[in-house]
């Protein structure tokens, strides 16, 4: 990713014309500043300068496919040959995904769309104070529910700031925050404690069932039992934001493998494969409250839900997730990679935990066991887990280099890739001990850097 030529005379337009260069903080990364993009197909993306990446940061997940699938591509072509955003009424190919989403999400009775995650996740909130009449959310360190000010703290926090609020933008009002309360993850005790004390307060638990914004932080079978428990002795809504794991490790979800059913779910990410989509489900008689039908109390708009061309997208996706064997083969990759990287960092003597699920993995550079909630993470050593990134980045191979996000595998992914990833993080994790040899067995900085 040079400076100079091409890519560095767009990096400096983009400079000029777009704070910081780029349209998302998440992407304004220190190391990959002058990145810019013009190509991406299969498991790989081009940058200004010709290189090619192999993608395992892909978006922060959606493209399940890989990039621009085919069958995806054609999808989308198609239906703008017949029909544009109108904004009134409703499509054949809207009514359609609505039913197969009913059909393979075992918490929806029905469902709207939405055009992010984020937007779901408000909406979720919104409608589950209009319909219990309650002030107070819960939700959980380390997850991430998107933009809005209810959720927008305690992702990645340092230690200090663990127990209070901590959020991660200024502006958001003091009086929003002290309305939402924060509990570790997997921790059922804390949450049958705050149930026993507030529950008549408790609007909604949001919780991802899987913290995948923080690498991947598997649930324990009591945590989600808990919370289906408790919030249905208190009246409280249960959300499951799966807005990562949807789609990506089973076609219902986590809560198909899991067998916890929330009240409301929300979906975005890998059902469109990359196109903007989301949508929010769950029971219908909380479906009915938004406003989407005359006379419901929480207000639903948006002019682009349920664009014809995402939503040809999602069809096309959920045709290809659920007639070929996509889960099959990225689970399989998955594996082979979370295999190889132990057994990388076994040789080095590096101390490492290797973990994830399905087509996830993520290499958390410290001792012990798979982390089961945050503050483990504190443990990882930051350097290391961005400092060997940024090498394979000089490689060809795009693993994100920011702290504790996880990667993905996708149907376009090889074996050969797989291998090719191995090798170079071997590379990789040697030259950057080579270059700081305390990260060896060095402490974290986690306090020092989101």
């Amino acid at each position: 990713m040079s400076a100079d030529g091409g890519g560095g005379s767009l990096a400096e337009r983009a400079r000029a014309a777009i704070p910081g260069g780029v349209n998302s903080g998440q992407r304004s990364v220190p190391g990959i500043t002058d990145l810019v993009i013009t190509r991406a197909e299969g498991s790989r993306f081009y940058d200004a300068d010709g290189k090619a990446y192999t993608d395992y940061h892909a978006a922060f997940g959606p493209q399940l496919l890989g990039h621009n699938d085919p069958d995806v591509s054609a999808a989308v072509a198609a239906v703008t040959r017949e029909v544009d955003l109108c904004g009134v009424g409703v499509t054949e190919g809207e009514i359609r995904l609505a039913e197969w989403l009913i059909e393979l999400v075992p918490s929806f009775e029905q469902v709207l769309l939405t055009s992010t995650g984020s937007e779901a996740t408000f909406h979720a909130l919104r409608l589950s104070r209009a319909v219990t009449g309650r002030r107070l959310v819960v939700k959980f360190q380390g997850c991430y529910h998107g933009w809005h000010d209810a959720v927008s703290l305690n992702v990645i926090s340092a230690a200090e700031a663990l127990g209070r609020p901590d959020p991660i933008s200024a502006g958001i009002l003091p009086e929003v925050l002290e309305a939402t309360v924060v509990l570790p993850f997997n921790d059922a005790q804390a949450v049958r404690e705050l149930f026993a004390e507030h529950g008549d307060q408790i609007a909604a638990v949001i919780v991802e069932p899987v913290p995948h914004n923080i690498g991947c932080v598997l649930p324990t079978d009591e945590f989600l039992i808990t919370l289906r428990e408790q919030t249905n002795r208190s009246g409280a809504i249960l959300i499951f934001d799966e807005v990562i794991t949807g789609f990506r490790h089973a076609l219902g979800g986590w809560q198909e493998i899991s067998g916890v059913t929330p009240d409301l779910t929300t979906l975005g990410k890998a059902f469109a494969n990359g196109f903007p989509l989301g949508a929010i489900g769950g029971r219908a008689d909380l479906m009915q409250q938004f406003s989407s039908r005359p006379g419901g109390s929480a207000f639903f708009a948006g002019t682009y839900n349920g664009a014809p061309v995402v939503v040809a997208a999602a069809l096309a996706t959920l045709t290809k997730l659920t007639e070929e064997p996509v889960h099959a083969h990225t689970f399989r990759l998955g594996e082979l990679a979370r295999t190889g990287l132990r057994e990388v960092f076994a040789e080095l003597d590096v101390p490492a935990v290797v973990t994830g699920y399905g087509s996830i993995f993520v290499s958390y550079f410290m001792p012990g066991d798979a982390p089961r909630s945050y503050a483990d993470l504190l443990a990882n050593r930051v350097e290391l887990f961005v400092g060997y990134r940024r090498r394979l980045i000089e490689r060809g191979i795009f693993e994100l280099p920011l702290n504790l996000k996880r990667s993905h595998v996708s149907y376009a992914h090889t074996e050969s890739d797989i291998e090719q990833l191995v090798e170079a993080t071997e590379l990789a994790v040697r030259e950057t001990l080579a270059e700081r040899p305390e990260l060896a067995a060095g402490a974290s900085t986690m306090g020092g850097i989101r």
